[in-house]
């Protein structure tokens, strides 16, 4: 049978009031729910790549082994997916995008950033809101290689906005001078994401 392009999921509404501070309308999580817009693609590492391109003055192209010899750290987050649950405390190890970005170096016209992904996922983050340790590049989850239904081999994670942002299977980092919008937005979901302001749709 074909893979649905978008899990059910997406469409979820339900809530559970709980004592930690999470953003307005969000319930606490204890499972890790598996939410994919499309099939999930099976990336082998040997074929693994990943670039940086667009308004940069160093294209970059990395390997699995490359990316792998970047520095690397372990990030505690809280994470909040727009179908309304939130999971505090996820442990991840990976690079930070200003890490990766540092070395392309943005041009001064660089303000965005697109994530295209395997399967060809895209969204779309303003480039301030990746820089400065804020997001990175995940490729372990809870002390292990992070599975290919959760993203792996590699995925960003960008905390502090919703979480269709932290695009799995990423690919290539294209920095942009003008906003373009990505999967999701093009269909309405909003542009930015904060999960605090419940910035799930264009219209709120």
């Amino acid at each position: 049978m074909e893979e649905p392009f978008v899990t059910r999921g997406f469409q979820g509404k339900g809530q559970n009031p709980t004592q930690k501070p999470l953003p307005p309308g969000q319930h606490e999580a204890h499972d890790f729910p598996v939410l994919s817009a499309g099939p999930t693609p099976k990336v082998p590492l040997a074929k693994w790549e990943l670039r940086v391109e667009g308004m940069v003055a160093n294209p970059l192209l990395f390997s699995w082994q490359e990316f792998l010899q970047l520095p690397a750290h372990s990030f505690q987050v809280n994470i909040h997916c727009v179908t309304k649950w939130s999971k505090t405390d996820t442990p991840w190890r990976g690079v930070s995008l200003q890490t990766i970005l540092g070395q392309a170096t943005p041009l001064a016209e660089g303000k965005y950033l697109m994530l295209h992904c395997y399967g060809g996922y895209t969204t779309n983050v303003p480039l301030a809101d990746v820089l400065h340790d804020k997001a990175f590049i995940a490729f372990e989850y809870e002390g292990y290689p992070l599975t290919p239904e959760h993203g792996g081999p590699a995925r960003v994670v960008v905390p502090h906005l919703y979480f269709w942002k932290s695009a799995k299977w990423i690919h290539k980092l294209e920095v942009m001078a003008e906003d373009k919008v990505g999967f999701w937005e093009s269909i309405g979901y909003h542009h930015y994401g904060d999960p605090w302001k419940e910035q799930r749709y264009e219209e709120e």
